[in-house]
């Protein structure tokens, strides 16, 4: 599957088929601070990704009031 990576931004060729979770750990990212999105849809840790999937990975930034981000990231 191709993967887009954001922060910093890259694209990697992961074979499948895989959970989300085991992804993220062999990309070594914290499952819980990032989002994994499949064509237009979010998905779970548990749910399963395919070679054929086109999968965008996003970091989680949360923040307060002060300027607001550019366009890009999720905002939890």
């Amino acid at each position: 599957m191709q993967v887009q990576l954001s922060h910093p931004s890259r694209t990697v060729d992961v074979k499948g088929p895989k959970k989300v979770k085991d992804l993220l750990r062999e990309l070594n990212l914290v499952v819980e601070a990032h989002l994994v999105i499949r064509g237009d849809d979010l998905v779970t840790e548990d749910e399963m990704l395919y070679d054929k999937d086109r999968i965008e990975i996003r970091p989680v930034i949360s923040g307060g009031s002060g300027p607001q981000p550019e366009p890009g990231p999720f905002l939890a």
